[in-house]
């Protein structure tokens, strides 16, 4: 069966790379004047040449926010299940062969986390964890989105890329969405930062999203994690992976994280930085080439900047988050994965986004109305 990483076999990172530090400015004023971009103006519009008209890009992505999602704001929590990891990426805080605390929640402990996050308001969660089959697995997932499922309108699981007939099996007791990000699509120099594990497998990871259609599930996450490598380049491959995807399971629908890498146990440093200014062109470009597309914005990012941007792009906030198995109900920093940046309550959040004039939405999507 063709799959997304057959696809991708035509390109080049080296040329796709070139192309982009070769936009001009005319390019990029040629991209802004079509009413639908291809993947050549979406290289205009985050090459170096885009920089000087990151204003215009700015109020068109906001027009195009507005008109397929009004001035609406959706929030959603991670609720961190387990921290174990039998993989060694150089970049993560859960990497096995760091010497930090290890939990997975019993079920007991989901119960308590998830009277902790209702109390806080929240309709959506996302189910997160370390990529550890032997401590979580298909069967624990299942066990506990069948305790979720009637208590949240949404669950959406950030774990390890399972099977296809795995994601069909938690798709039948309440899985609604699935978040796998590829970390870098630089198939050459992938293994560096991906030493040992399941994980180290680029061509099983690239291929999950083919997995996840075909189980047939609500949505898809996908993304990059900006500063392992250039991060451009790897953003080209997410929007050639989202218009693949987008093509093949037109039913379903997607979602654009875009995190930044942040301080963890492992003291990796980044070795593509991402500045403020340009992470809202990146913003703006995704929302040019595909207005229907969600676009999510974690407390990775600190206070100020996603207060500025709200308008610009972004569909979905996280706000209150900890990154702990355990973290709502019974707080303990040394089992984190990353240290946050927006370390503001949710009610803080909320306010500040209805200060703005825009609505948070709590539940935007349910199973009863699925097709």
């Amino acid at each position: 069966m063709k799959t997304f990483y057959n696809e991708i076999q035509k390109y080049s990172w080296d040329e796709i790379g070139n192309d982009i530090s070769n936009k001009t400015s005319k390019d990029v004023e040629n991209a802004l004047s079509k009413e639908h971009i291809n993947i050549e103006d979406f290289k205009a519009l985050i090459s170096p040449a885009g920089k000087g008209y990151l204003e215009q890009m700015a109020q068109r992505s906001k027009i195009l926010t507005e008109q397929r999602f009004g001035k609406t704001m959706q929030l959603f929590l991670p609720l961190y299940l387990s921290n174990y990891c039998s993989n060694v990426c150089i970049y993560c805080g859960f990497n096995c062969k760091n010497n930090i605390q290890r939990k997975k929640l019993s079920i007991k402990e989901v119960k308590e986390e998830c009277e902790a996050i209702k109390k806080l308001g929240y309709k959506h969660i996302l189910l997160v964890a370390g990529e550890a089959k032997v401590h979580a697995g298909v069967e624990y997932y299942e066990e506990v989105i069948n305790y979720l499922q009637d208590k949240f309108s949404q669950i959406a699981l950030e774990v390890q890329p399972l099977d296809a007939e795995e994601y069909a099996r938690l798709q039948k007791v309440g899985l609604n969405y699935v978040c796998v990000y590829q970390e870098t699509y630089n198939e050459k120099t992938y293994p560096k930062y991906h030493l040992k594990g399941r994980k180290s497998d680029y061509r099983y990871r690239l291929e999950t999203g083919d997995r996840i259609g075909q189980a047939n599930i609500h949505k898809m996450g996908l993304g990059c994690l900006l500063g392992l490598e250039d991060w451009r380049t790897d953003s080209v491959y997410t929007a050639l992976h989202l218009k693949y995807l987008e093509r093949t399971y037109w039913k379903t629908k997607f979602t654009i994280a875009l995190p930044r890498l942040r301080p963890s146990e492992s003291g990796f440093q980044p070795n593509s930085i991402i500045n403020d200014k340009e992470l809202l062109q990146l913003i703006c470009a995704y929302r040019i080439l595909d207005p229907e597309v969600d676009i999510s914005i974690s407390t990775r990012e600190s206070q100020e900047y996603r207060d500025n941007i709200l308008k610009l792009g972004p569909t979905s906030y996280s706000a209150g988050s900890c990154t702990e198995p355990g973290g709502y109900a019974h707080p303990n920093h040394e089992l984190e994965q990353f240290a946050i940046n927006d370390s503001r309550s949710p009610e803080e959040v909320v306010e500040m986004i209805k200060n703005q004039g825009y609505e948070v939405v709590w539940k935007d999507w349910d199973s009863a109305m699925q097709e």
